[in-house]
């Protein structure tokens, strides 16, 4: 038998078992929108299978280790990263659309790609570089992450992602609407993760108590980060199921989102656990102009994307905003800290 065919064949089986094994609401590898660029399909893997490896596998994934999740630079080594939330959304939001007989390997690969273009330092960052660009359309990590996917990656070729594990990335903020049932549920599953993380790292620093949580939030959704997964993520299935939309209960809901009014106030805002982000605001304003006024000195990457006709304040934002917080930090400490001078020789008196 032609081993090409066999080859053929297993990708052509997966796509057949979608539509023998989820529901009818679900979206369906073979019946995607496709991807911009026109490319013969893989021969084992579904077009969905191979967004998600070429996430998993880019540059801009691989950073997201180094990326504040909420606190700064944390020096313990169990405190999220932007990778392990990244991680943490991708592994609620599979539980849930496996639940649902919905496409898994289409709402991993949503979750994988939500924060690609996620800034140095967490929201801090992104609020400098919106601050900044304010003048030219503003900066949202939302929308670079789909830049990040659509033309920073590979040299500017982009990543070529399908239509709707793009649609999922741009629209995973509470104020959007995804248009598939897999982008809903990484839309919900990214604040059940930084939600329950964020508590359990703001317990770990010391900044809450889990008895300061609201009784009658407890009492909804559970006194525990476990247990408040488990209230969360069962009651999205259950409210959810046969339903061609991706709901929760109105008290459950709620109360979700009470808590995370309870986390701004105690957390997000807390002097102690902020109190460094003026800084990150200062040190961005400053790299940014430093580097407007400086463009030959960004790599050449960044240079080719203006030699393709962006403008100089896009790009240097494309460069800031990919940036670690260490790399970031770190160049900061070479550009604008001056050196202690190196003796060569003895001085003679």
């Amino acid at each position: 038998m032609n081993q090409d065919k066999v080859a053929y064949n297993l990708r052509e089986r997966q796509e057949q078992r979608e539509h023998f094994f989820l529901n009818e609401y679900a979206c369906f590898a073979d019946q995607s929108l496709g991807r911009d660029r026109q490319e013969p399909q893989c021969d084992i893997r579904t077009d969905f299978q191979r967004d998600r490896d070429r996430i998993l596998h880019c540059k801009a994934f691989r950073r997201l280790k180094q990326k504040t999740q909420v606190f700064l630079a944390p020096e313990g080594d169990h405190y999220r990263t932007r990778l392990t939330h990244t991680l943490e959304v991708a592994q609620n939001a599979r539980t849930i659309a496996r639940a649902l007989y919905l496409n898994e390997d289409l709402t991993e690969a949503i979750a994988l790609g939500h924060d690609l273009g996620h800034t140095p330092f967490g929201h801090a960052g992104e609020r400098a570089l919106n601050d900044i660009t304010q003048d030219h359309g503003g900066f949202y990590h939302n929308e670079q992450s789909v830049r990040v996917v659509e033309y920073l990656e590979k040299d500017g070729m982009g990543l070529n992602l399908t239509k709707e594990v793009r649609d999922g990335i741009l629209n995973h903020q509470t104020k959007s609407t995804p248009m598939t049932l897999e982008g809903k549920i990484v839309r919900l599953s990214d604040k059940i993760a930084y939600i329950n993380s964020d508590i359990d790292d703001a317990i770990r620093a010391g900044i809450i108590r889990e008895e300061e949580i609201p009784r009658e939030l407890t009492d909804i959704l559970g006194n525990s980060t476990n247990l408040r997964l488990n209230t969360l993520v069962h009651d999205i299935v259950r409210n959810s199921e046969g339903k061609n939309d991706i709901c929760m209960s109105v008290s459950v809901e709620k109360a979700m989102f009470a808590l995370r009014s309870f986390l701004f106030d105690s957390v997000y805002t807390n002097p102690l656990a902020k109190g460094e982000e003026r800084k990150v605001s200062n040190m961005i304003h400053q790299l940014y102009e430093y580097y407007i006024h400086n463009i030959e000195e960004m790599p050449s990457e960044f240079l080719n994307l203006i030699e393709n006709g962006e403008t100089d304040q896009r790009v240097v934002c494309d460069f800031i905003a990919c940036m670690s917080d260490r790399y970031a930090v770190n160049l900061y400490k070479e550009i604008m800290i001056p050196k202690s001078w190196g003796v060569l020789g003895v001085e003679h008196r």
